[in-house]
């Protein structure tokens, strides 16, 4: 490539907005891919983390003494932090001696509420990939119209126009659009990924909260002598 045709010359004599409009696509690009690392890490950490405390929930013990361990690890998010939620209610249940079924529905509340916090914590920044995956393709496009009007002002403001001088100007425009399309393609991929994580690891809490939920009816329909 010639060195009149370079990329960074070509940035370099772009037009003022065309430069804030790809500082905006390399900006919108480096927060996709922040964002993408931390989710990853995220997703992983819980999916680890709910596969080691299911191994422990089925190991035999008694929930007595898993809770103890959960708070001494301070274990406080994903399938620990549900767990804490309907135990903790459920000693509360088991104290005020009151109706096995209304005590039943204060558990599974208390346990659904913590799942919704937790999906909600897991979907976090998926808003954000969304929004750079839909809108850096048209704001690409707005630097590539907006430069490549300029391209045509300069091109009728003399009176022969030869590829040596036309080019520089479209390859300024068509920048915009290769910028978008770097920044769009994947927030867009990653943003199907994770989603599909968290509907995963969605249906996990619900799974292990109807598990629980039927282990603490039996248990309360027991002490209250209707088994």
């Amino acid at each position: 490539m010639n060195a009149n045709m370079s990329l960074a010359h070509l940035i370099g004599q772009a037009s003022v907005l065309a430069q804030v409009v790809l500082v905006l696509l390399i900006a919108a690009s480096i927060t996709s891919w922040a964002v993408i690392f931390a989710k990853r890490k995220m997703l992983s950490a819980a999916r680890n983390e709910a596969l080691k405390f299911e191994d422990r929930f089925w190991s035999g013990g008694n929930l007595a003494d898993l809770y103890d361990s959960v708070r001494k690890n301070k274990e406080t998010q994903g399938l620990p932090a549900i767990f804490t939620a309907g135990y903790e209610e459920y000693v509360r249940q088991q104290q005020s001696s009151g109706d096995a079924d209304d005590a039943l529905a204060a558990i599974q509340r208390q346990m659904r509420v913590c799942h919704l916090r937790e999906v909600e914590r897991l979907e976090g920044g998926l808003a954000l990939l969304a929004t750079i995956g839909s809108t850096s393709p048209y704001v690409g496009l707005f630097g590539t119209v907006w430069g490549i009007m300029n391209a045509f002002i300069a091109i009728g403001a003399v009176k022969s126009a030869s590829l040596a001088m036309v080019a520089p100007g479209i390859s300024e425009a068509l920048i915009a659009t290769a910028m978008g399309l770097f920044a769009a393609i994947p927030a867009v991929i990653a943003y199907n990924f994770f989603t599909r994580g968290v509907e995963r690891m969605e249906t996990r809490y619900h799974a292990f909260s109807e598990e629980m939920t039927g282990i603490i009816d039996r248990g309360l329909r027991h002490q209250s002598g209707k088994a």
